[in-house]
């Protein structure tokens, strides 16, 4: 399996770390003290706030920028570009995608809104590789 095809599957892990940030932090408080409720979990995730709640919607923009990415990947292998590139661009989205979640839960908005677009850049740039 190509590096890429490793940061397909960190890219897809990753959004589901980032929930599973925010669900840890509720410890082991029962559901009737704020604990994670995993018989209504949409409902609890709701009611976060803070840096768990920027966890949900980093966690959502994550599977957001999943299928331009793995499309990319697949375009560019299925032209037979060269590997190489294709792995050093594909390890760049999933460092800008670490740094962008990191950006969202420290709120700090600018920079997080810059390395989301490093990132779609980077799945152009992938693409372009397809010719």
């Amino acid at each position: 399996m190509s590096v890429a095809n490793w940061c397909v599957l960190a890219a897809c892990a990753l959004p589901v770390l980032t929930v599973g940030m925010a669900k840890a932090s509720a410890g082991m408080k029962s559901p009737r003290k704020g604990g994670y409720d995993n018989h209504n979990p949409r409902q609890w995730l709701g009611q976060l706030t803070g840096w768990q709640q920027r966890a949900v919607a980093a966690q959502a923009n994550g599977f957001e920028a999943l299928p331009l990415f793995i499309a990319a990947v697949l375009m560019a292998q299925q032209a037979h570009a060269d590997q190489s590139s294709i792995d050093h661009l594909a390890i760049g989205f999933v460092v800008a995608r670490v740094v962008y979640v990191a950006m969202y839960l420290m709120d700090i908005a600018v920079v997080r809104s810059l390395v989301w677009a490093l990132g779609f850049g980077l799945c152009v740039a992938i693409m372009a590789l397809a010719g």
